[in-house]
Formats: C-alpha cells, structure tokens, sequence
C-alpha cells in the first residue's frame, strides 16, 4: 500500500451545537484534495480531536469521507488507543467500511514498555488485513517507541508505516534499519524536508489544511532531484509551520487551523472541550501569520 507522500490529518468539523457538521465534512474532503493536493486524509486522528470522538461517531465519519473522497486519495481510519482489545475492535470494524489503512498511536497513560508497545501492535496486526501505520508521539503518550521496537514491527506484512514525532535521528535509524518498501513519515511539519533528506517517505501534516498545494511542490521539487528549489519552499513555509502550534504561545492542535480554516472561508467550527478557541492575541497572531 502507497498511501502517497502528503497525508492530510484531517480536522472535524463541528456545528454550532458541537455536533459534526457533515456538509462542511463534504466541503472540506473537496477542498483538501482538489486545492490542498493532499493523497491521503487521516481520519479521527489527534487533529480529528479523537479523544472526544464516540466509537459510532468515528465510524459514521470513516465511512462518510471514504464515499465523498470517491478514490481521489485514501482513507486512514485513526484507530488507536491505550487498550489493545478496544484498537482491534475498531479496527475492525473499520476495515469492514472499506478504508485503506488504520493509524494506531503508542499506547498514552498506562506507558507500557519496549515489549509491551510491540506486544500491542503485533496484537492489532495479526487480526485485520488493513496495512497498518505506527504514530509514535512521545510528547502526547508520555511513552516514546524505540527505532529498535519500530524496525521489529516492520517485519510484520501488514504494518507498512511509521509516522513519527520525535527526532531526524530517530527517523534516520527507522530508514536505515527497516525493508526497504516500510514508509517512515513525520509528523512534525517543520521536519517535513529533512525527513525526506534521511530516507523518510513524506509527511503526515496539520499545516497541509492550509499550504498543502506548496508542501507537494516542495516535495515534488525534491523527488525530482531539485533540492534548492525545495529548501527555498521549506524556509518560506516554515513560519507557519512553527506558528500554527506556537502561536505566541502553545496552544494545542487543532485550536489554531481550525482557526485559520474559518479564516479562509471553511466553516469548520470551534473544538470540543477539554481544548478550548484561541485568544483574541492568538486570533490576530494567526490572522497575521497567514497574511504574511
């Protein structure tokens, strides 16, 4: 499975009440792949906001972006959890809605070891057929996944992936030590071009919402051996790419492009509780980084 170089982690919209606004779920998929030239949505991810998510709204969401993409790109249902028995079964039953893959994150606030993590995963694996991607996120898990126990998975058929939020190091050792068809992508939109400079496949990103025509000329002018080109796109993207989640100060993902989203026409909503809308401050920080 190829699920192409730049993978959108796609946010959910939500009316006015906090319910999900599926017109605007529509309007989005549209947007991301015909404007954005995304080729791949991750759906329920943390940008999904997940953890807020009920099992039945997820897999109404799955299904309902798997029909409106109509095979323009694919689908990546976010399946993970820190309860293995809970990943297989939404796994599951995502695959039984015809999605392309499953994202699976490391385990959060029970923080298993090095055996335990690959216990886990291996667990998920051997009962679905969906191609399978790892989403190593330390600085939400608590618990980071070593390259060690990451190249030990890739040795299993049916996970084809990593997404990783760590370091160019760590992405260097997976590159380096995995088969050579196991994609590694980062997480960290700012890592996007180093990442490809180590052996890394692509990215899954936050900021393709807003720049993702730029990043696949960005990465298009790297595969194509035009690296200063490339670089020139990466350090005139790369305030937004640091500005989206520090604003002038953190503030959590998906508060700030859902924020610039509603700025650029997409009526996407605000997040649920526990994240709460930017601040004024923070409103006209992002005003202005998307202005620059």
């Amino acid at each position: 499975m190829d699920f192409g170089r730049l993978i959108t982690a796609m946010v959910t919209p939500f009316d006015k009440a906090g319910e999900i606004n599926w017109e605007e779920a529509s309007r989005l998929v549209d947007y991301l792949v015909e404007e954005q030239k995304t080729e791949g949505l991750v759906v329920c991810g943390t940008t999904g906001e997940s953890p807020t998510l009920t099992d039945d709204e997820k897999l109404k969401l799955f299904a309902f972006v798997k029909e409106k993409a109509r095979g323009r790109c694919k689908i990546i249902a976010g399946t993970g959890s820190n309860s293995t028995r809970h990943s297989i079964h939404l796994t599951k039953e995502a695959e039984k809605l015809g999605v392309d893959g499953a994202l699976l994150v490391v385990p959060y606030y029970n923080k298993p070891n090095q055996e335990g993590l690959y216990q886990h995963f291996a667990g998920i694996a051997a009962e679905t057929r969906l191609p399978l991607i790892l989403y190593n996120v330390p600085g939400r898990t608590s618990v980071c996944m070593s390259a060690a126990t990451t190249i030990r998975l890739a040795q299993i058929p049916n996970i084809v992936a990593t997404k990783e939020c760590v370091s160019v190091d760590q992405v260097t050792l997976i590159a380096a030590g995995s088969p050579q068809d196991f994609r590694v992508y980062s997480g960290d939109d700012a890592a996007a071009l180093p990442t490809l400079a180590v052996g890394g496949h692509g990215i899954i990103s936050v900021a393709s919402h807003i720049v993702g025509a730029q990043m696949a000329e960005m990465i298009s002018a790297f595969i194509s051996g035009d690296v200063r080109r490339a670089g020139e796109i990466h350090r005139k993207l790369f305030p937004i790419f640091k500005g989206l989640f520090e604003c002038p100060q953190p503030l959590p993902n998906p508060s700030a492009v859902k924020y610039a989203l509603e700025m650029r026409g997409l009526k996407v909503g605000s997040v649920r509780l526990p994240l709460i809308s930017p601040t004024e401050d923070e409103a006209a920080f992002i005003e202005a980084l998307l202005k620059s």
